[in-house]
C-alpha cells in the first residue's frame, strides 16, 4: 500500500484509502478541505454527517452500516481533531483505552482488577486522572489479559496528511 493510500487517526490506527472508489475519494477531499478551513466543530460535524449520510443512503446503506465505513471513520476523526484544536476535547490517552477495555471486556471494574492484578483503588485514581500507572506495572497488567502497550508518533495527533507513516 502506498503512503498516499493511508490515513492515520488520532489513536494511531491506520485506515486504508485503497478501497475507496472515485466518488468516495472526491467526498473525502471535500470533507478534508472543509476541515482545513477550521470551522466551528459543531458546524463541521453537522456538515460531514449530512454529506456522508446522504452519500451512502443514496447507495442503499443503512445508518448502522454507514457508521462502519472508512469514510465515516475518517470524517469523524477529522471532527475530533477540530474539537481538540478548538479546546472542546482532549487527545485520548492510555486511561481512555483502559476504561474502554474495562467496559468492553469485563462486567465490572472489580473483574478487570482481578484479571490484571491492579487494585480497585489504583484503577479508580487512574481513571479519574489523579494518578498514573508505572509503565512496567501497566505492561504486566495488560499482559495478564492479552494486551500490550503501543507507542505512536506524536505527529499522528496533528492534522493528518496522507503520506505519513502509521506506527509500526
Amino acid at each position: 500500500m502506498s503512503l498516499d493510500d493511508r490515513y492515520v487517526d488520532l489513536k494511531g490506527r491506520e485506515v486504508s484509502l485503497a478501497q475507496l472508489d472515485a466518488d468516495e475519494r472526491r467526498l473525502l477531499k471535500s470533507i478534508e478541505q472543509r476541515a482545513d478551513r477550521a470551522p466551528p466543530w459543531h458546524e463541521f460535524a453537522n456538515v460531514w454527517m449530512k454529506l456522508v449520510g446522504e452519500f451512502y443512503h443514496d447507495r442503499g446503506l443503512s445508518r448502522s452500516k454507514v457508521r462502519h465505513t472508512d469514510l465515516y471513520r475518517i470524517a469523524q476523526d477529522l471532527g475530533s481533531r477540530l474539537a481538540v484544536a478548538q479546546g472542546l476535547a482532549r487527545i485520548p490517552d492510555y486511561r481512555d483505552e483502559i476504561e474502554q477495555l474495562t467496559r468492553a471486556r469485563f462486567k465490572t471494574r472489580r473483574e478487570f482488577c482481578e484479571a490484571t492484578g491492579l487494585s480497585e483503588d489504583m484503577l479508580s485514581h487512574v481513571l479519574a486522572r489523579r494518578k498514573h500507572i508505572a509503565l512496567d506495572r501497566l505492561n504486566e497488567a495488560l499482559a495478564r489479559i492479552g494486551y500490550i502497550l503501543r507507542i505512536v508518533p506524536q505527529d499522528s495527533f496533528e492534522r493528518p496528511r496522507r503520506g505519513r507513516r502509521a506506527a509500526a
